[in-house]
């Protein structure tokens, strides 16, 4: 059925935005018929309204994108499994039940049928995998938390019916992927995986040829073809319709090819979102993107666009590998220098801070930032702890190291120490502290609230590097441990749990509020943050040193608050002398927050 095309002026669904939404797809598809591909994204449009009209999710509230009481848990679907249950019902039970005072969003990891690569490789991009639950536990969670989900939109599993339907021949998914010679040169494309670019599949006509960036069984889309626009958008806004308050835009940086030249971070990818950034800000306000570009600082910021285009929210990649970095040297030096530069082009966007995630931590990020023996180090810490290390490949046919494949607590853990358990609780929960007083929403991977250690025995089972911070929890077997006051797993999460609490209270931490960092001398991070309304101000200091650390801090090293001072996170108070210098020690890897009473 041909779509009638909107007549000039007509709103319809998409409202005021129907006129940019051309735009868009003028810069996207010189040549196409632009009333047509408007008529149907109306159409998806309307669709959109209805389905949430049955389902009875509400319009979000534009004007509040995020503030200090925002906190994202990465996690899968089937993280705390119980039998007998849907594992995203378990889920939602033991988050409520146990964080719901802590937490207020959650990131659900892909929870749709998929094929390989944990529930990346995505078969059905419009189903829940039957063996984690169904859309009314999806939306369940989109009732108690802000909820995070994956627009995996890069690719899809071999099995999908998309692809099924390509090979096929059918008509309606003609030039949905994208063939290639083999023999071509794709030195040029740029990509995090050493495989060849492109796997031999039975297409229309005989055996063809297709991009895949990822895997052999992650078939790359063709967003060349507007239909493929279309239909990923329609998915797009069905996530929204069930519950989604936030997109991840999985591996968005490699979204648009085009053959001899890098692909990654293209004009026209940024130009898609901003596409989709129009789209929810008029049929979803207050939906926020993000985008997920494990790449250099300045690569990753350029996703922001002015600030008001693009997308809301980027991965803080570097700060991972940057902080445990700092912790191993125990210097803070580059840590600081880095974090001096940090800034957003508007109060519409800001970071999502982050120091362990399922994707293990990248040093890509931080190339040209820390040194390559300094990276080495870290890559030395990773593999002595049990972890691993994943590569990417160059054009010249080299490899260069990808992400650390550990969990963040291990990774920091001196290797063969006999050091006390608490100095290995006071060195974590620093590193965690830094994360939730930075500018920005924090995100806590599942196993750093859970006090996962790196899971071996799963690299072993599953041959996956990727494996060894994916570890799934039995629930009763998880709750007898966490109700252990005795056991690792209870004292990180009860005192992790606790400084999230002591942070979401605090509107300094508001991820606009000012942000000035301090220097405090190599041993030490030190920050100021400030509410945007100026109702409060707090003064963080972290020490990154196992002995007890001196600070003398006044306007010298950048201070600006002077007077009494209330630490949110132990039961004393300090204060500057007439000379606005402040004075006071830190424990071993102590932590003062010090709210200016």
């Amino acid at each position: 059925m041909t779509a009638t095309p909107l007549a000039p002026g007509h709103s319809g669904a998409l409202g005021g935005a129907a006129e940019r939404l051309r735009g868009h797809l003028r810069a996207l598809y010189p040549a196409a018929d632009h009333d047509e591909l408007l008529a149907r994204l109306e159409g998806l449009a309307q669709a959109f309204a209805a389905r949430c009209a049955e389902i009875g999710v509400g319009r979000r509230e534009a004007g509040r994108l995020f503030d200090e009481r925002d906190v994202l848990l990465i996690t899968y679907g089937d993280q705390v499994r119980e039998r007998d249950e849907p594992p995203l019902r378990t889920l939602h039970h033991f988050l409520v039940d146990r964080y719901g005072d802590t937490l207020t969003g959650v990131h659900l990891l892909p929870f749709f049928p998929s094929t390989s690569d944990d529930g990346f490789s995505v078969s059905d991009h419009l189903a829940v995998d039957p063996a984690l639950g169904d859309w009314a536990d999806i939306r369940r969670f989109g009732e108690d938390f802000r909820l995070m989900v994956d627009g995996v939109f890069n690719h899809t599993s071999v099995s999908h019916p998309w692809f099924r339907a390509w090979c096929g021949g059918d008509p309606d998914y003609a030039d949905f992927y994208i063939e290639g010679d083999p023999e071509a040169d794709v030195s040029s494309v740029v990509r995090p995986r050493p495989h060849p670019l492109l796997t031999q599949f039975e297409g229309p006509g005989g055996p063809r040829w297709v991009w895949t960036t990822f895997s052999a069984d992650q078939v790359d889309l063709n967003y060349a073809n507007p239909r493929v626009l279309l239909a990923v958008t329609g998915v797009l806004l069905d996530y929204v319709a069930n519950g989604a308050g936030i997109i991840r835009l999985d591996a968005v940086a490699y979204l648009w090819k085009e053959w001899g030249t890098a692909c990654i971070h293209h004009v026209r990818t940024h130009e898609i979102v901003r596409f989709w950034r129009t789209l929810l800000d008029a049929v979803a306000p207050g939906t926020l993107l993000i985008t997920e570009t494990n790449v250099p600082h300045a690569e990753n910021v350029s996703y922001f666009g002015n600030g008001h285009d693009e997308a809301h929210l980027v991965y803080q990649f570097p700060l991972a590998p940057l902080v445990l970095s700092a912790f191993h040297l125990a210097d803070a030096t580059t840590l600081t220098e880095w974090a001096a530069g940090l800034s957003t082009p508007s109060d519409r966007t800001t970071f999502l801070n982050f120091l362990g995630s399922h994707d293990g931590i990248g040093v890509r990020p931080v190339e040209g930032i820390l040194t390559p023996a300094e990276i080495e180090q870290l890559i030395g810490l990773a593999k002595a702890h049990g972890g691993g290390v994943s590569y990417r490949a160059n054009a010249d046919g080299s490899l260069s190291p990808y992400e650390l494949n550990t969990v963040y607590f291990d990774a920091l853990t001196e290797v063969d120490s006999p050091e006390p358990v608490e100095t290995q609780l006071r060195r974590f929960l620093s590193a965690q502290s830094i994360l939730l007083s930075l500018a920005g929403v924090p995100a806590i991977y599942a196993q750093a609230l859970l006090g996962g250690r790196n899971w071996v025995g799963g690299v072993e089972e599953s041959g996956h590097l990727r494996t060894i911070n994916r570890r799934k929890f039995d629930l009763d077997a998880l709750r007898g441990e966490l109700d252990d006051p005795r056991t690792l797993a209870a004292q990180v999460s009860a005192r992790l749990a606790e400084r999230i609490r002591v942070r979401c209270a605090e509107p300094a931490f508001h991820p606009n509020g000012a942000q000035r960092i301090l220097r405090v001398g190599e041993k030490l991070f030190g920050l100021e943050r400030m509410a945007p309304d100026g109702s409060s101000a707090v003064l963080c200091l972290h020490s990154l040193s196992g002995r007890r650390e001196p600070v003398v801090l006044g306007p010298r090293e950048g201070l600006s608050l002077h007077g009494t001072f209330q630490d949110l996170c132990a039961d004393r108070v300090a204060a500057t002398d007439e000379r606005g210098v402040l004075s006071m020690t830190l424990e071993p890897y102590g932590v003062a927050w010090l709210r200016r009473q």
